[in-house]
């Protein structure tokens, strides 16, 4: 294809959006007529909360929709034409007739029926037209896919860690650590937001303490749009948490009492009355962990062929207590213009106790026993404040919204190690970390839709995050001796970034192809200051990064809830703060990891090609990827006088693509299965060659094809019982340094409704058969290092739900829908 041709269809494309654009605004013109009308049953009772959506047949832009009052009632101004009109209400069945609007005044009475069974009538709840019921636990958008936590059975009573273990394309490895599509390079948001709920660097423990019952739903976003901020290269996971939109006083409460030990109350609550809406959730529990750690290595002397062995086994177990609340109001001014405010305190408090023994073998020396005692605590107190401003400016989708985030996150650490040699005294550390961080987060979001499929989207954000690190090591060799500073590991620092994003965007959608072209510009100010006791380690580091994001969404659609999806972003993956700070983690002086203040950002092409089709029962989203990213980071693990190290170091390029391939299928009434199978292979390529730290350099280079496949299976007994099994499998992996084998787990869940729809009674089992464990075996030509980790062995749970007051959803549903908005996104809480 030639300039001239090229230039020609985009003269030709461009001309036809603009007559579609053209002919909505005359459109437009139309003047609307007010209609009324009233919603009765059978009996010629009036139905209150009734949804009533008017679909225009010829014209997506003049639909709209309305609830009912107490009495039955609506009225709503719509224009001329021929409309279906959808009714919709608690235990009633949606009915649909078709009916042709002229002039102003009554349309009368329309007529729907009850259901023939109630059994389960609280579990069911209307939003805008969708009954939650019949909601599909996995949906496909232009640019997420959402994932509703409500049908996980395996999940009740747990925490946002284990829902997240459930989520198609998202995996949860035995540290805890969060990856997409093989990468851990994941950026959580709450609300659309990074929140101080998460801790500093989303760390484990913070998942573990958001419970799963004040989850709404998991947006999983792969390839982000330029709305979206740039960083996270696997990806973006937007936590959206729950606000109830029922009239009245509503709430519910729900307690788990489990093993390895763990208890948990936590409660939501919201009342509801004319133009104010106040919501409180909260609660807390105990839960103890076990991390189990084996490391068997042989050392190697080039010089004389000796070998020594290693044998070190890990076991620190933690007994965890966390506290959550969350309150807030929404106040609507008028239809048009609404405020809310919310406020957020956690928790977290813990104590560790490690036992960690090495057992060294010499070749002609005796063997030597060691043995670490860890004894540590941690207390970690998490605050944000949030205010929003919400205005629309007309009813055809011209939105503005302002919010501004403050939080705050503080966690101490202290730790005792006592480290015995053959069963004697040997050294005593005293480590104490202390760990705050402030944010601010400003944003400016704008939505103009022009005619009736496109829209123009732009916003701001400034982003002003101050993290500051003190960290005190302190050693002694007897116990009635002083202690003495450890001058490489006792230092203070301070990570400082201001943050400053515009965007974008337009979307919209010619006959049968949707497109959405955005482009985000990104400017970060980094400075970095560190400091040790050492004489001249004083460090003052400045970054400056500004960059262009450019990102493209296709989709064409073959037939309806059918269509192919084509997209494309650039993303940077920024190194977290403590991933910079030289010497950040003593808590094992033979396994230590630091980091590199000289360490810069990777950047990203990320490229997917999708396919969805959505029938009644079944729900296939195949989608193939491909990342290729510069500058990659890799932990650098090398032994430096026999201490393990580990360094993240900038290192060549990685390539991953792969078949990602997602499903949802009601096989029969009383089973279904949700399944994520991920084909993928990968290819890194660089050498890294530092003679300070090591002796000759070190090539980082691996080819190889590996799986992913996780399969839920959910059995419905009847209307009250249904039970779960849910598999998860990860096949091997093998790089130049690093071979890992292959790991599975299978969970099993079940619940029971009870109390005539008021109660749910759950119970599950994690990891049945006890074989979620990472195995790996490390090659050097200094050493050979076998390694197992355990996070968490076997668990199970019993919950139990009990909802009061239900009242019904008034929440008016949206006035416009066009063929690119996200459907379930949070419209309060933008991300950006």
């Amino acid at each position: 294809m030639n300039q001239t041709e090229i230039i020609s269809i985009f003269t030709r494309k461009t001309l036809g959006l603009t007559f579609v654009l053209s002919a909505a605004v005359m459109a437009f013109a139309q003047e609307k007529v007010g209609i009324s009308g009233t919603i009765v049953d059978k009996s010629n009772q009036p139905v209150p909360y009734a949804s009533v959506t008017f679909t225009h047949k010829q014209n997506k832009l003049f639909s709209d929709a309305t609830l009912t009052d107490e009495k039955g009632n609506y009225k709503l101004e719509i224009n001329p034409g021929n409309y279906d009109i959808s009714v919709e209400a608690i235990d009633y069945k949606k009915s649909v007739i078709n009916k042709q609007i002229s002039k102003p005044g009554s349309i009368g009475s329309l007529s729907i029926e009850p259901e023939s069974s109630s059994t389960n009538v609280k579990t069911q709840e209307i939003q805008g037209v969708t009954i939650t019921a019949t909601t599909k636990p996995y949906k496909v958008e232009l640019d997420k896919r959402t994932y509703d936590p409500s049908q996980d059975i395996v999940s009740k009573g747990g925490n946002l860690q284990d829902v997240l273990s459930n989520v198609p394309s998202v995996s949860v490895e035995t540290d805890g650590t969060v990856s997409m599509r093989g990468s851990s390079n994941v950026k959580f948001l709450i609300n659309g937001k990074p929140s101080a709920l998460l801790g500093i660097d989303d760390g484990a423990n913070a998942l573990q303490s958001i419970p799963a019952d004040q989850i709404e739903r998991i947006e999983v976003i792969t390839n982000p749009s330029s709305k979206f901020e740039a960083s996270g290269t696997a990806g973006i996971l937007n936590i959206i948490l729950k606000k109830s939109k029922k009239t009245g006083f509503n709430g519910s409460v729900i307690g788990t009492l489990g093993y390895l030990p763990q208890t948990n109350l936590n409660t939501n609550l919201s009342w509801r009355k004319g133009n104010l809406t106040w919501f409180l959730n909260g609660g807390g529990g105990y839960r103890e962990s076990k991390n189990t750690n084996r490391n068997n290595a042989t050392f190697f002397n080039a010089a004389n062929g000796q070998r020594t062995k290693t044998d070190q086994e890990s076991i620190i177990t933690s007994k965890n207590n966390n506290y959550n609340a969350s309150t807030g109001i929404v106040y609507d001014f008028n239809d048009k213009t609404s405020l809310n405010a919310s406020a957020t305190v956690r928790t977290f408090d813990s104590e560790n106790m490690g036992n960690i023994t090495y057992n060294y073998q010499f070749l002609n020396a005796p063997s030597l026993f060691n043995e670490r005692i860890n004894n540590g605590s941690n207390n970690n107190l998490a605050f944000q404040g949030d205010l929003g401003l919400d205005h629309k400016f007309d009813d055809n989708g011209q939105n503005l919204s302002l919010s501004l985030s403050l939080q705050s996150n503080r966690s101490y650490n202290d730790t005792n190690v006592d480290q015995l040699s053959n069963n004697a005294f040997e050294l005593q550390n005293a480590i104490n970390q202390t760990t705050r961080n402030k944010t601010l987060i400003g944003k400016a979001d704008y939505e103009l839709p022009i005619g009736e499929n496109s829209k123009i989207e732009a916003g701001y954000r400034i982003d002003i995050n101050d993290n500051t690190y003190d960290n005190d090591v302190l050693e002694r060799y007897s116990p009635v001796t002083d202690y003495f500073s450890l001058n490489d590991f006792t230092y203070n620092a301070n990570y400082r970034e201001m943050f400053n994003a515009g965007y974008l965007q337009f979307k919209s959608k010619i006959g049968k192809l949707g497109y959405q072209v955005g482009v985000r510009d990104e400017y970060s100010n980094v400075d970095i200051k560190y400091s040790n006791l050492n004489p001249n380690s004083a460090i003052d580091n400045t970054k400056k990064y500004n960059n262009l994001f450019p990102t493209v969404f296709l989709s064409y659609e073959v037939a309806k809830d059918n269509q192919f999806l084509l997209n494309y972003s650039r993303r940077i993956d920024r190194p977290r703060s403590w991933f910079l700070i030289p010497n950040p983690s003593y808590s094992d002086n033979q396994n230590i990891f630091e980091g590199n203040i000289d360490l810069n950002p990777s950047y990203v092409d990320s490229y997917e090609l999708g396919y969805s089709i959505s029938k009644s029962k079944l729900t296939i989203n195949p989608t193939f990827y491909y990342r290729h990213t510069n500058d990659d980071v890799k932990m650098l693990v090398y032994s430096d006088n026999g201490v393990f190290k580990t360094k993240p170091i900038n290192l060549g390029s990685d390539d991953r693509y792969g078949l990602d391939l997602n499903f949802n299928w009601d096989a029969t009434k009383w089973l279904k299965f949700l399944g994520n199978v991920d084909l993928f292979g990968y290819k890194t390529t660089g050498v890294y060659y530092d003679p300070i730290m090591i002796t000759q350099p070190m090539s980082f280079e691996g080819t190889g094809f590996s799986t992913r496949a996780r399969l839920t299976s959910t059995v419905k007994i009847d209307k009250t019982f249904s039970f779960q099994f849910q598999g998860f499998y990860r096949g091997p992996q093998k790089t130049t340094n690093q071979n890992r084998e292959d790991m599975y787990a299978l969970n099993f869940g079940a619940s029971k409704t009870i109390w005539n729809g008021n109660g749910t009674l759950s119970f599950n089992i994690q990891d049945i058969f006890n074989t979620r464990a990472m195995r790996s075996t490390t090659t050097t030509a200094e050493f050979s290092r076998e390694s197992y980790m355990q996070w968490q062995p076997r668990q199970f749970a019993l919950s139990l739900t009990y909802r009061f007051k239900q009242g019904e959803k008034v929440e008016q549903p949206k006035r416009k829908k066009d063929i690119n908005s996200n459907a379930t996104g949070d419209d309060q809480q933008g991300p950006m």
